[in-house]
């Protein structure tokens, strides 16, 4: 199956069997970040994901990477960190400093360059992505943001500039996530990282089962409310 080149004359997306094998998941490429564009695709179970120096390609993997909020994994020495830690953690509180934050602790590169950074805040200012972030009193030490898909969070990236501060931001992001009513977090492709979280593979007709349903599951607004979460 030829890669498929995107219209800029429409959101729309091909089906996602029609996604390579090698490289696994890879659907099409070329259109734009608009935020319609880019709502679409999450509806669909696809994601961008390409080097500044390339088109925008799309994927949707299979198998695809998930994380029951309940079975995030909490080691010992994690737990101890928790308990004893000064470090607060909000929501939705500086979702512009988070995204520039994921961008910038990459030593190997990003590709959360400015246009994706410029995407992704507009989705913020639409109620559709959110961040989490971990301070040391003022200081932005850790963070995570994504995309709500209902009672379904797609995870995007993630940073740390001190010890455990984004594994902070997922233990109480899933706490938070769970309490209001938050079922799965999409990790997109698996990696030893977030493996040794707890996240598993699912195919990617469960996966978009999951979705499907989920999405048409809101949570309450309580729960993406700027707010101290601890």
């Amino acid at each position: 199956m030829p890669l498929i080149q995107l219209s800029p004359d429409s959101i729309d997306f091909p089906p996602v069997d029609y996604a390579l094998e090698d490289p696994n998941g890879l659907l099409a490429l070329g259109g734009d970040l608009s935020p319609e564009r880019l709502l679409n695709a999450y509806h669909n179970g696809i994601f961008p994901w390409f080097s500044p120096d390339d088109p925008i390609l799309w994927w949707s993997p299979d198998p695809r990477a998930i994380l029951i909020p309940e079975q995030l994994h909490v080691s010992r020495s994690m737990t101890k960190f928790i308990n004893k830690t000064s470090l607060s953690v909000t929501i939705n509180t500086a979702f512009h400093q988070v995204i520039e934050a994921c961008a910038d602790e990459r030593d190997e590169g990003t590709w959360i360059d400015p246009s994706i950074q410029r995407s992704y805040i507009q989705l913020y200012l639409q109620g559709v992505a959110h961040s989490v972030e971990v301070w040391d009193q003022q200081e932005l030490v850790g963070g995570l943001y994504g995309v709500e898909q209902g009672s379904l969070f797609c995870g995007e990236s993630m940073f740390s500039r001190q010890t455990n501060a984004s594994k902070l931001a997922l233990y109480v992001f899933c706490q938070h996530f769970i309490h209001h009513g938050g079922k799965l977090i999409d990790c997109q492709i698996l990696n030893p990282h977030t493996e040794s979280l707890g996240a598993t593979e699912i195919p990617r007709s469960d996966y978009l089962q999951f979705l499907y349903k989920l999405r048409q599951q809101p949570l309450s607004p309580a729960c993406w409310a700027p707010q101290y979460l601890r």
